[in-house]
């Protein structure tokens, strides 16, 4: 099994590729000269971000690749930096990381490169190094200026910027850093930035923007045609063992990487699960994960969705409801539990949204129950639905009575909430449930990940995205599991009379 040297999705090429429009070919030769050949995977990223337009000028003024880790990301950026250094002599390159300190080490490791090089310390004066805090820079005979940068708002200002190398940019949780270097280059024509970095999480804000325009782009042809995209990844939703799914995510695999030496981490990470999952396909299969630490994995949930609800009119008796209320006050949904067969049914009964929507909450809440007439009632007084808690602990009163009758209130107690979280992912890993495939549901879901209390744990919001309606399917499981069977009616006990 050898890595894939074309990535799964990439942006086309305007035309041919040829030595007369990308120079990628030329970067292939410099690397070669110098003694650092590049990698199958590395020649064909070269020569689809080198495209040229016209008149000579880089085409994409930024670029993006994904891959995964140990498949020679690093030397790409050294290579390309000593390229426009030495051969496009570009007046100023500015390169960032993770941390100045991350940063000082590349660059620092880019300079021996060259030192050590027979060829290019050939181009290098006695001095060709400055050192002095915050000012660092490595130069040639040409004037041309290598240097770092502290990832914040301040990089790249104060410079016109012509070439920039942003590395790991899934670690960018704000947009300062990368807007303080493309800004920089607006005032250069031939400007271009080149981003190699792993797959990051919902907290990658400036990777997830440019990897969103860049795929909008080549799906529609409508937005930014001068940003590039090289994903290798594996395909959505793949078994982490998959050797080709592997394969796309690790172009260098069988080169370089090991397969037995992922599969082996794959196999750890599928019976792990969690977090350790989770990074293993961020880092190993270069997928987006929405969070390090699921409450319930996406592809077992996914799996438990049932494109034939059943329904629920027919074991009314048995139907429990909760409640649940964001934390932001301006999103609440209403979900039905029923047990059938062995099996837990869901469904999702009203959803409220927008500022000021707990008012119509209270509203609507009493008619809703009424009308459907569930076994129970359940909400969770310590959470956010406490806003609510004098309607929902109000006295039956003539216009509205409150609990309907025969409906019996239950609040889920602090106490109990670990046990009701830890208790709708278990049913769900066990596919003991299925589900309509609500998209509004299945995207609280992913977006809902562990908060760890001593052994236990509760539900608890990745970024600023609402949760309740997990919270309220987990409640309505929880009581549906819990609560007695309804008693059956009783009969005579006499025999049903025979037919003629």
């Amino acid at each position: 099994m050898k890595g894939r040297t074309e990535p799964r999705i990439w942006t086309p090429p305007l035309r041919e590729l040829t030595p007369e429009t990308s120079y990628g070919y030329d970067l292939i030769e410099f690397a070669e000269v110098i003694g650092w050949p590049l990698d199958p995977w590395q020649k064909w990223v070269a020569i689809h971000l080198g495209e040229l337009k016209e008149k000579g000028a880089p085409r994409f003024r930024f670029a993006l690749i994904l891959v995964a880790r140990q498949n020679g990301k690093t030397l790409l950026c050294r290579i390309l930096i000593l390229y426009w250094m030495f051969v496009e002599m570009q007046p100023i390159i500015i390169g960032t990381s993770t941390k100045r300190e991350t940063a000082k080490f590349s660059w620092k490791e880019t300079i021996k490169m060259a030192e050590k090089n027979e060829i290019l310390s050939e181009e290098l004066s006695l001095v060709h190094t400055r050192e002095t805090i915050g000012e660092e820079a490595f130069f040639n005979n040409y004037d041309s200026r290598y240097m770092f940068a502290a990832p914040n708002r301040n990089a790249g200002r104060s410079y016109t910027v012509n070439r920039a190398l942003l590395d790991e940019l899934r670690d960018h949780k704000n947009q300062d850093t990368y807007d303080g270097l493309i800004n920089a280059g607006n005032a250069v024509m031939d400007f271009q930035a080149v981003a190699i970095t792993n797959q990051g999480d919902s907290t990658s804000v400036v990777l997830e923007d440019q990897r969103s325009a860049a795929i909008q782009f080549i799906e529609t042809g409508i937005g930014n045609s001068s940003t590039f995209l090289a994903e290798y990844s594996g395909t959505n939703g793949c078994d982490p063992t998959d050797p080709h799914a592997l394969a796309m995510a690790n172009p260098n695999l069988g080169l370089r990487v090991s397969l037995d030496a992922l599969i082996g981490q794959a196999m750890e990470a599928k019976q792990k699960g969690g977090e350790k999952l989770a990074r293993f396909r961020t880092e190993i299969l270069c997928q987006k994960v929405t969070l390090l630490d699921p409450a319930i994995e996406p592809e077992i949930w996914g799996m438990c969705g049932n494109p034939k609800p059943i329904d629920m009119s027919e074991f009314r008796r048995d139907v429990v409801l909760c409640l649940d209320v964001s934390m932001s006050g301006d999103h609440a949904t209403l979900v039905a539990v029923v047990k059938a067969n062995g099996m837990l049914h869901c469904e999702v009964v009203k959803v409220w949204s927008g500022f000021g929507c707990t008012k119509q909450v209270r509203a609507e809440l009493p008619d809703l129950v009424a009308k459907v007439k569930p076994k129970a009632f359940g909400w969770f007084p310590g959470g956010p639905a406490a806003a609510i808690a004098a309607d929902l602990k109000a006295k039956p009163n003539y216009n509205k009575p409150w609990p309907p009758r025969s409906v019996k209130v239950i609040e889920l107690n602090s106490e109990i909430v670990p046990s009701v979280c830890m208790g709708l992912a278990d049913v769900v890993h066990s596919a003991e449930m299925y589900h309509p495939k609500d998209e509004m549901l299945t995207q609280h879901i992913n977006h809902t990940q562990k908060l760890r209390r001593g052994d236990a744990w509760i539900f608890t919001r990745g970024g600023s995205n609402p949760i309740d309606a997990t919270y309220a399917l987990a409640g309505a499981v929880h009581l549906a599991r819990t609560l007695p069977a309804p008693l059956k009616p009783v009969t005579s006990g006499r025999d049903e009379p025979e037919s003629s």
